[in-house]
């Protein structure tokens, strides 16, 4: 997790278009993520992080009254993403390998653990339902508090807790399975 945020949005705020790409290319997943799992739609949600990331450029001399970058694109993408629901509920179709499609990304540290254990660790969490594999990304990949994590989906702080306890009882029971010995000693 980058702990430059605040360094980036000031170079934002003095115009520095580096700085900006630099701020999309490592928001922009979890934004899109963030997107699809509100709209169920991937050119819609495209277009809602192309939306959030046009409007803090257009609004950049006010970055300086922002305290959290981070939450504020959460957040943005969630208002907006929830606009557009409001504004194309009629035109709206789920297609499920779109509602489906979130995927949990590997960061650096876990490189580190073989490619067999990731498969199924990935396995696991993409098994877990949408809600809660949205919520234990944002807790424990994005790095947000259960308190934003429950504002920016709507849903109460208990919910975030028993979702993130879901999904690492099911992450455990996987972790056990991986390291009880193959019979015959292998």
């Amino acid at each position: 997790m980058r702990d430059d945020i605040p360094e980036l949005q000031n170079k934002i705020y003095r115009g520095d278009t580096q700085a900006f790409k630099e701020l999309y290319d490592y928001c922009c997943a979890p934004l899109l993520q963030l997107a699809l799992a509100i709209v169920h739609n991937r050119e819609m949600a495209e277009e809602i992080v192309a939306d959030v990331f046009i409007a803090v450029w257009r609004k950049k001399k006010d970055l300086h009254q922002v305290s959290n970058l981070k939450w504020y694109l959460y957040a943005a993408t969630r208002n907006i993403a929830l606009n557009y629901l409001r504004k194309y509920a009629h035109k709206k179709t789920l297609h499920l390998d779109e509602a489906y499609s979130l995927e949990y990304e590997i960061n650096p540290e876990a490189q580190l653990i073989s490619n067999e254990m990731m498969r199924h660790i990935n396995m696991a969490i993409s098994e877990l339902p949408p809600q809660c594999r949205l919520i234990f990304k944002l807790v424990k990949e994005d790095g947000l508090k259960y308190r934003e994590v429950a504002v920016l989906l709507n849903v109460s702080i208990k919910t975030v807790e028993n979702q993130v306890g879901i999904a690492l009882k099911k992450l455990t029971k996987m972790k056990s399975f991986l390291i009880t010995p193959l019979p015959g000693g292998q």
